[in-house]
């Protein structure tokens, strides 16, 4: 049996480790068009971009990992081609591969502003993989000017980093908030706050006309009203979209990811997608999770369904940030929230927010509130049920409904 797998992701290396785990006999083959050695990509916005760690802190598994554990790795290598009928990858240096099953971990490429409007300008930066973590150092120093473009994440996340090495930042966001997408007004409120402490200037409700050009560079950003913000360099922050050329021509169903069933599985039963570039079910609809709990998790249950257990992926989604002082942990996914109940922690300063639908609890934001973070997961993970009047209710214990 000889699993190959496209991609050197998160996802890529819990399958493959499990898979191993599971089945010391199985043949397996990860072509990554990556020349590192595979790598955690959440670190790269925030500890790593810090100093804090190093890049081998990151790497997730040592170079001398692989071949004592027999898994090919092929670094520098791209997928080019999926023949499905003859379970054949062919590779960039003419080789192919066969298969018996075959498994998509590509992630997702970011979002780039178009060219038209200064985008490809050589100091407009993508917060994504190593490359652009080293090229972003190599900018972020005092005295510099760097314009964030989207406050979400990533665009907040690099802003914290860039202001500890005294860059001057300003944050342009397009929606009338930041967070507009992924969190509560009260969350986006608290972040808000915290960055303007760190005296980074937030424009909301701003449009861009475009980046202007000076010598081959982008020295600012002009917005609609025709406001021009100094810029010594640029980070686009407006997301991501699914990796799924290759699973799209190789003629697999595609629909803003790789559509996968509940068992991972793609409209191919020999091939699986798992990661930033999988959709799949989850309570009555189909969502794509960008997230290391998803890509680790999803690799473990796929490992499993290669040796036939036909197991099926429920998860309870978590996500962090780190922002200056601040650690936000997620518990949950929030969509489609009617109602926010705030709580206080059990530290100064600690609170959460409880996102609830139709009085059923779906996530907490947990802002230094590492306790209150851990047991709205275990309550989610539980099953049990927590009301709104509950969290509101200061003296009602939630290790009450958390099962051990």
């Amino acid at each position: 049996m000889r699993t190959v797998i496209i991609g050197g992701s998160h996802a890529s290396l819990s399958l493959a480790a499990q898979l191993r785990h599971l089945s010391p006999k199985s043949e397996i083959t990860i072509i990554s068009a990556d020349p590192e050695t595979p790598y955690q990509r959440p670190p790269l916005s925030k500890g790593y971009m810090s100093g804090k760690v190093t890049f081998d802190q990151v790497v997730l598994r040592p170079e001398d990992w692989y071949e004592p554990n027999r898994i090919e790795m092929l670094k520098n290598t791209r997928a080019e081609a999926v023949d499905c009928c003859e379970k054949i990858v062919a590779v960039t240096d003419g080789r192919k591969i066969p298969y018996n099953k075959l498994v998509f971990a590509t992630g997702a490429r970011p979002r780039r502003l178009p060219a038209t409007i200064g985008g490809h300008l050589p100091n407009v930066y993508v917060m994504r993989d190593h490359s652009d973590a080293l090229a972003l150092m190599e900018q972020m120093k005092e005295g510099q000017k760097l314009v964030v473009i989207g406050g979400g994440y990533i665009g907040l996340e690099a802003a914290s980093e860039a202001v500890k090495k005294g860059v001057t930042v300003t944050v342009i966001e397009a929606a009338d908030r930041i967070l507009k997408r992924v969190a509560c007004a009260e969350t986006a409120d608290d972040i808000r706050t915290l960055h303007k402490a760190h005296k980074v200037t937030i424009l909301e409700n701003a449009q861009i006309h475009e980046i202007h050009e000076m010598n081959g560079l982008a020295d600012g950003v002009i917005l609609a009203d025709q406001t021009v913000i100094p810029a010594d360099f640029i980070v686009t922050g407006i997301g991501v979209y699914p990796d799924i050329e290759l699973a799209s021509t190789a003629g697999l169903t595609c629909d803003n990811g790789v559509v996968v069933n509940e068992r991972l599985e793609t409209s191919d039963p020999a091939i699986y997608a798992i990661g930033d570039c999988a959709i799949f079910p989850y309570h009555g609809r189909m969502i794509r999770l960008e997230s290391v709990q998803n890509a680790n998790d999803m690799g473990i249950i796929v490992a499993h369904n290669i040796l036939g257990e036909g197991r099926s992926y429920k998860p309870v989604p978590w996500f962090w940030s780190d922002q200056f002082e601040l650690k936000l942990q997620i518990a949950g996914l929030n969509t489609g929230f009617d109602l926010v109940v705030t709580r206080k922690g059990m530290r100064e300063g600690a609170k959460s927010h409880f996102y609830f639908r139709d009085g059923t609890f779906l996530a907490a934001d947990c802002l230094n509130d590492g306790a209150a973070y851990m047991m709205a997961r275990k309550i989610l993970e539980g099953g049990e049920m927590l009301t709104p009047a509950q969290v509101a209710d200061e003296s009602f214990n939630l290790k009450s409904l958390a099962k051990p």
